[in-house]
């Protein structure tokens, strides 16, 4: 009876993990709303402006990642800053990314801070991030990096 009651719980908790990923996942962008005053009707449009050449030029992306993956190796960062990041010379701006050990195949999504470091320098995990990855916070761990 009481495995029954432990399973029921993760069971429940899951679904609420499911649902709110769904729910982002298929989330429709929300409609633009016209508001129509029912004494003047609806507002008159004046005349339409052609776009300029500024305004049709495509967005640049403001944070661009990479292909494929990067290894590093990384050791425990400063335990007093919360979250889930990597200080990193890897990255010139903060990007969201996503990190793996190499010698369990744990991985951990986290932000990927720049460190000013030389490029051949290595990495400082946070405390979460260890954590999340199962790997001991006594040792220097292999990671492969992968941008958004």
């Amino acid at each position: 009876m009481r495995y029954i009651l432990c399973l029921s719980f993760v069971l429940i908790a899951g679904c609420d993990q499911i649902r709110s990923t769904k729910d982002r996942l298929f989330q429709k962008p929300p409609a633009e709303s016209t508001i129509v005053d029912p004494d003047t009707g609806p507002a008159e449009e004046g005349p339409a402006v052609e776009p300029t050449e500024e305004a049709s030029a495509e967005p640049v992306a403001s944070n661009p990642g990479w292909e494929g993956s990067k290894s590093t190796i990384a050791g425990l960062g400063d335990p007093t800053k919360a979250g889930r990041w990597m200080e990193t010379p890897i990255v010139s701006s903060e990007i969201n990314g996503r990190i793996v050990a190499r010698k369990t195949g744990a991985s951990a999504y986290v932000t990927l801070v720049p460190s000013g470091g030389a490029p051949t320098s290595g990495s400082h995990l946070s405390l979460d991030a260890m954590r999340a990855l199962l790997a001991p916070l006594d040792e220097l761990v292999e990671l492969d990096v992968y941008s958004n």
